[in-house]
């Protein structure tokens, strides 16, 4: 039987529900209406990205089962797309089984992902992967233990967190306690109560990778890798196209495929990888696109945000074109708290085959990433400094 789409906003429709409509939310939305999806954004603020081209959008605490529910209930959706950690996760394993309405990947994928000891026991534990050391602790006294019996350096997360929010890196016994602080506040659904926390001996890596992977109907495609830096735990720079010696590759790619295969189901995930030497070591997976995956934006003749889409929805993925490209996150500079106003925009857009995404974020309290320079070039090189060259061109002030 082939596939068939509905029309948006008539009875036909295929409906698609956005937990979490930031910016990589924002480009999903885009890519389900390019295929006539009618898309449905969710967060816990008002005019998040996606909110601000979705058909239809809720302002709800996303860890509320019962405010979860009723949204689940009043929009009925075809397929649930998560696109962040701070969800009731149970909630949507409930209304999968009940409802038999597809949560991308799984439900049970979206559980383990978004709960960093749940991936790390299945890939470290259950599939044997390698992983770095690692420990667990709920309290202050077993967080101190923990450090010991892992030494310094060390890495320190909350297990539901992302985009290096709580994250901290202890290289002295100075930071330990500034780290844990940093981990209750900043965590993802923080709420007072204690946040449990992995404990992670520091890899001195010499490349990261993210090997985007995708499960689709007619099987598992891998894109080119993606070389990224962070700062602070969070993604700073990323590009494609730089040779990835054959072993290391066919390392990645057996990793990505065991670990996305033991998470089931269809979509794209965004595998994250060490390199140390002729070693590679499984760091993490998304079950959806990635920050670092945002070059693909120009760096594919198919965005993730496209192969993701058309995988969910059963569509074929063949493997996609590729360019030099490069991308540079754009942070807010400014401190203090106000709406993101965007100045330099004819320097950055004179620069060779420069684009901009402004995410269109309502407001910002403290540093955060509102924007992202994107760039090809004849080489990686060339494209990694127009890259940076666009992203310096941008000044961003807040409005009050």
């Amino acid at each position: 039987m082939s596939l068939s789409l509905g029309t948006p906003l008539t009875s036909s429709a295929t409906s698609a529900l956005l937990l979490g409509s930031g910016e990589i939310g924002k480009e999903i939305a885009i890519e389900l209406q390019r295929l006539g999806v009618e898309t449905i954004a969710v967060d816990r603020y008002a005019n998040a990205p996606a909110m601000q081209i979705a058909h239809r959008s809720h302002v709800i605490p996303m860890l509320d089962a019962t405010q979860l529910r009723r949204v689940l209930d009043e929009e009925k959706p075809g397929i649930i797309i998560p696109e962040v950690e701070a969800i009731h996760t149970e909630t949507l394993a409930w209304y999968e089984g009940t409802h038999q309405v597809r949560v991308v990947p799984t439900a049970r994928a979206t559980q383990l992902t978004m709960n960093r000891e749940g991936i790390r026991r299945l890939a470290a534990e259950e599939l044997q992967l390698p992983t770095s050391a690692y420990r667990f602790a709920d309290t202050p006294e077993e967080y101190r233990q923990a450090v010991a019996q892992i030494g310094l350096p060390c890495v320190v997360k909350p297990i539901m967190s992302s985009s290096g929010k709580g994250q901290s890196v202890l290289r002295t016994s100075a930071d330990i306690e500034s780290a844990w602080i940093h981990a209750q506040q900043d965590a993802r659904g923080a709420s007072g109560a204690p946040i449990r926390v992995i404990v992670e001996a520091f890899v001195p890596f010499d490349r990261e990778l993210t090997l985007l992977t995708v499960r689709h109907s007619g099987g598992t495609v891998f894109v080119d890798p993606i070389e990224h830096i962070q700062k602070d735990g969070d993604y700073a720079e990323s590009w494609q196209g730089e040779v990835v010696p054959e072993r290391i590759l066919a390392r990645a790619q057996e990793i990505a495929e065991r670990i996305t295969g033991a998470l089931g189901g269809w979509g794209l995930f965004g595998v994250e990888l060490f390199v140390v030497g002729d070693q590679v070591i499984f760091s993490e997976v998304s079950p959806r696109p990635h920050d670092t995956g945002l070059v693909t934006l120009v760096s594919q003749d198919l965005s993730e945000f496209a192969l993701h889409v058309r995988a969910i929805l059963g569509l074929p993925v063949a493997q996609p074109e590729r360019f030099p490209g490069a991308a540079a996150s754009v942070p807010v500079k400014a401190q203090g708290t106000g709406v993101p106003r965007f100045s330099g925009l004819e320097d950055a857009l004179s620069i060779p085959t420069a684009q901009l995404r402004l995410f269109g974020k309502p407001a910002v309290d403290g540093e955060r990433r509102v924007a992202v320079a994107l760039a090809r070039g004849k080489t990686v090189t060339e494209a990694r400094s127009r890259a940076h060259q666009i992203a310096d061109a941008i000044t961003v002030d807040l409005d009050s």
